[in-house]
C-alpha cells in the first residue's frame, strides 16, 4: 500500500469516526431539532453532485468515505423530515406544542431573562 492510499484509509476512517457518534445520537433520540433542514438538503445535493467524480475515480478509500457520507446525510434528512412530521402532529393536540405555548416572561424570546436584566444601570 503507498503512502497515498494508506493516508485515504486512515482519514476515511476518522471522518467516519467523527461523524458516527453524532448520527447514533440522531438515531437514538430522534431530536434532530438543532439541525438545519436547508444544510442537510444542501448536503444531501452536494453529495449527489460529488458521487460524478467520485465514480470517475479508481475504486479506493474515497468511495468508502463518499459512501459513508451519502448514506449518512440521507438518515439524517429522513430522521428530520419524521422528526418535523412527529412535532407538527403533537402540535395539533390540544395540551401539546404550540397551541398551548406560553409567552415568555420580560420579552425574552425564548431566552431565560436573567435576574435584573430589566433594569437600567445607574452611572
Amino acid at each position: 500500500m503507498d503512502a497515498s492510499t494508506l493516508a485515504g484509509t486512515v482519514s476515511t476512517v476518522l471522518f467516519a469516526a467523527a461523524n458516527l457518534p453524532m448520527v447514533m445520537k440522531a438515531m437514538r433520540s430522534g431530536d434532530l431539532r438543532s439541525y438545519s433542514l436547508s444544510a442537510l438538503v444542501m448536503g444531501n445535493v452536494g453529495n449527489a453532485v460529488y458521487t460524478v467524480y467520485v465514480l470517475s475515480l479508481p475504486f479506493g478509500p474515497i468511495w468508502v468515505l463518499h459512501g459513508f457520507y451519502l448514506t449518512t446525510m440521507a438518515v439524517m434528512l429522513a430522521l428530520y423530515g419524521r422528526s418535523a412530521h412527529a412535532r407538527r402532529s403533537r402540535a395539533e393536540i390540544p395540551g401539546h406544542g404550540a397551541t398551548t405555548a406560553v409567552p415568555f416572561p420580560h420579552g425574552g424570546h425564548g431566552r431565560r431573562a436573567r435576574a435584573g436584566a430589566d433594569r437600567i444601570p445607574v452611572r
